[in-house]
């Protein structure tokens, strides 16, 4: 490691140092703080030398790692800024190299062994969810136009930025594959009048999302299905894929595009959102594979592609959404520690730390790693959208977002309160109207006046 400040107490008790180089090129807000680590239990001392990948996870999970100085984002932020730069130790290149080779047997994810791994993840209580995602439970990445936006807020212009995309009209056949608890397909049967097939392979997600259907009154326009993409049979106006991508295995890669264009009439239009890696195709962490997503890899966008192609499909837009997805999982950090009690009593402290250690390296591999979102337009035929994309912006012009203008009305007397003069002590009905500064007396501060 070259890069920041890191010290090591080992379990004998020995002090090791590593780093000294300053880190000139992350934000003040972003830049890791000095790092202390102890290590509790000596089988680490050989654990972290042959799979560093998985046991540095597994030693905060279970206790054997303590954080002495700094906070697990100044730990995980400092070891990613520095294998992005290639000073990660040998034996963490060569856990890389070795899962990009048995990538294709970690990805293997036929109909059974994808519902396995769905239900992993995906079947935990809705509960935890509840803790730390928008009140919409959009388990994806948020998009901030501003960058200033609160979560909620976020994820409501996620939705619209895909509809945009989509190009919806009332009346449209929509198949949403992986639609999670059930928002993207709630919205877009809402708001623009479309008629969604919505599909997973997660018991929960399902009961939640028919449920939010009869409860929003949608059931004509929404239906719900437990069911494999691969076995939906029909034809649709438009398709969207929000963060299922991920769960389908570079080896599984043309099989799904296949399946798009079989699923999308002549003239319809797909959209896909998935996470992405910027270089060449690899493996997944080890620690992620086991514990948070089996099965699941991010592409790069060189093997997406050239499924694409095989497929004969025509790539008519392809954007990079950077770091929207390292402020999303900031602000499901955030959520969850202050939630963590409730957390801890729905599961124990090693799921916690579990959770906490998923959420932070996700993010850190956002910010330092330069993992970003795809959202890549498809289309059977090159007519299907316009010749150049300004529809995208006008069209998101004429939505305006509802929970950003019910904030904003929310925050309205508090911004009026902060508006108001302050007045003289003791006269809190404010008798005393400010005077308009002039030549000769120029105007004070507006601080209270002593009596």
């Amino acid at each position: 490691m070259t890069y920041g400040d890191l010290v090591v107490i080992d379990a004998d008790g020995e002090s090791h140092r590593f780093g000294g180089r300053p880190i000139t090129d992350v934000s003040p807000a972003d830049l890791p703080a000095p790092v202390r680590l102890r290590l509790k239990d000596r089988r680490l001392h050989w654990r972290l030398v042959v799979n560093p990948g998985l046991a540095f996870g597994e030693g905060y999970m279970d206790g054997g790692i303590e954080i002495e100085q700094g906070s697990l984002r100044d730990v995980l932020g400092l070891f990613m800024y520095n294998m992005h730069r290639g000073n990660g130790h040998w034996t963490i290149r060569l856990q890389e190299r070795l899962n990009g080779w048995l990538r294709w047997l970690h990805q293997h994810n036929p109909v059974d062994v994808a519902r396995k791994n769905v239900a992993h993840h995906y079947d935990l209580s809705g509960e935890l969810y509840d803790l730390f995602l928008d009140r919409d439970r959009q388990y994806s990445c948020a998009y901030f136009p501003t960058g200033m936006e609160s979560l909620d807020v976020a994820q409501e212009a996620k939705k619209r930025h895909i509809a945009a995309k989509l190009l919806l009209q009332p009346g449209l056949r929509v198949l949403d594959i992986g639609c999670g608890w059930g928002g993207m397909a709630l919205y877009l049967a809402r708001e623009f009048g479309a008629h969604v097939t919505g599909v997973t392979l997660s018991r929960e997600q399902l009961a939640v999302a028919r449920r939010r259907a009869a409860e929003e009154k949608l059931e004509h326009r929404v239906t719900f299905q437990l069911l494999d993409y691969r076995l939906v049979d029909d034809q649709f106006d438009r398709i969207v894929s929000v963060g299922m991508f991920e769960h389908v295995g570079a080896r599984h890669y043309r099989e799904f595009f296949g399946k798009v264009r079989d699923l999308l009439k002549p003239d319809g239009i797909a959209l896909l959102h998935t996470i992405g890696r910027p270089e060449p195709p690899g493996g997944t962490n080890a620690w992620i594979r086991k514990y948070i997503f089996p099965g699941g890899y991010s592409p790069a966008l060189s093997e997406l592609m050239a499924a694409v192609e095989h497929e004969r499909l025509i790539p008519c837009d392809v954007e990079m959404l950077r770091l929207h997805y390292a402020k999303t999982l900031r602000h499901w950090h955030d959520r969850f520690q202050a939630n963590r009690d409730e957390a801890k009593a729905l599961y124990d402290e090693r799921f916690c730390r579990m959770w906490e250690f998923y959420l932070v390296a996700s993010e850190m591999a956002f910010r330092h790693e330069s993992h970003m979102i795809f959202q890549v337009q498809l289309a059977r035929h090159q007519e299907a959208v316009p010749l150049v994309r300004d529809y995208v912006t006008a069209f998101e012009a004429t939505q305006p977002l509802r929970l950003a203008a019910a904030e904003d009305r929310a925050a309205a007397p508090a911004r009026r309160t902060a508006a108001r003069p302050k007045t003289a002590a003791g006269r809190g009905n404010g008798s005393r109207k400010p005077q308009p500064a002039t030549a000769e007396a120029p105007a004070r501060s507006r601080e209270p006046v002593a009596h």
